[in-house]
């Protein structure tokens, strides 16, 4: 199961619906783009700056993730030429239906590359991407 950026944070903070993911996935293979590295950090930091979480939160949702990588429960799918290809084209197949932004169509790229099926997102463009592609999707929308 691919996740993009939008569910790994479910995963390393409180939200709302977080539990309801840490239960979906559980027992699941994890994978994601070498892009959520810098996603999820930035998504942190964002948290902290916002007042969401804390400086010694933000650092302990770091060391999970980073554990989780090296343990191999999240498998890493390299972001090189091939899938940045991928991803133009990607964008070129949803115009103008959908307003598809860089990144997503980078981690639709990853997934639809590893064949990591379902995509795990809960971003609406995605979704929508997903659908055109004929990339199954979860949660439903």
């Amino acid at each position: 199961m691919y996740l993009d950026t939008s569910v790994l944070i479910k995963l390393l903070v409180s939200e709302p619906d977080s539990g309801l993911f840490q239960e979906m996935l559980r027992g699941s293979l994890l994978s994601t783009s070498e892009l959520a590295m810098t996603e999820v950090w930035s998504a942190l930091l964002t948290k902290e700056r916002n007042r969401q979480i804390t400086a010694r939160n933000r650092a302990a949702a770091w060391r999970v993730f980073i554990d989780r990588i090296q343990t191999k429960e999240i498998e890493m799918h390299p972001l090189g030429r091939v899938t940045l290809k991928k991803a133009n084209g990607i964008l070129e197949i949803c115009h103008p239906k959908v307003p598809l932004r860089t990144l997503d169509a980078i981690h639709l790229a990853a997934c639809d590359l590893s064949q990591d099926f379902p995509l795990c997102t809960t971003d609406a463009r995605m979704h929508e991407a997903a659908r055109v592609l004929r990339i199954p999707v979860i949660p439903e929308k």
